[in-house]
């Protein structure tokens, strides 16, 4: 059982460390005056570590979940051991899907049909659909690391 602890631990420390650091290190220091040539370019090393964080997580959700309910199965002995935190890390994991397969991949082709999107005026309507999809991607994020808090104290309380 303390394999499965573990594992249920790893799994969410690797995604919301992840999270943490691409919000709070990467994306701004990134973006941070003078240190890349463009914002363009900044966009494109965020974009790109944004893909494969998303693909940290959705193995990560699903080691978690593997490794919990085999945790609550043994520990308690029941046969249905759905418990608060599944119910968390499966939105996490809904959002997390979306986010890659729904609203990036619009994000790289308007790019990639525009060139570099700080050129594009404001009132252009690929611009507009960009920051619009770029403040969901935000939000999406934002939801997932809440949702990932919560769970990591629901965990806590059942690890004690």
């Amino acid at each position: 059982m303390s394999f499965l602890r573990f594992l249920m631990l790893l799994s969410l420390v690797v995604w919301l460390g992840g999270l943490i650091f691409l919000a709070f290190v990467l994306a701004p220091t990134a973006f941070s005056p003078g240190l890349l040539p463009t914002r363009h370019m900044a966009g494109s090393i965020v974009g790109r570590s944004l893909d494969l964080l998303h693909y940290m997580a959705i193995v990560s959700g699903i080691i978690f979940l593997i490794a919990s309910m085999l945790y609550s199965r043994m520990a308690t002995g029941n046969a249905r051991p759905l418990a608060a935190r599944h119910l968390l890390i499966v939105l996490m994991l809904l959002l997390t899907v979306i986010s890659q397969f729904a609203i990036s991949p619009k994000m790289h082709a308007i790019r990639a049909e525009v060139g570099v999107i700080d050129n594009v005026p404001l009132d252009n309507p690929l611009r507009r659909e960009f920051d619009r999809l770029h403040v969901w991607s935000e939000k999406f994020e934002e939801a997932v690391l809440l949702l990932g808090l919560v769970a990591l104290y629901a965990t806590a309380q059942a690890l004690r």
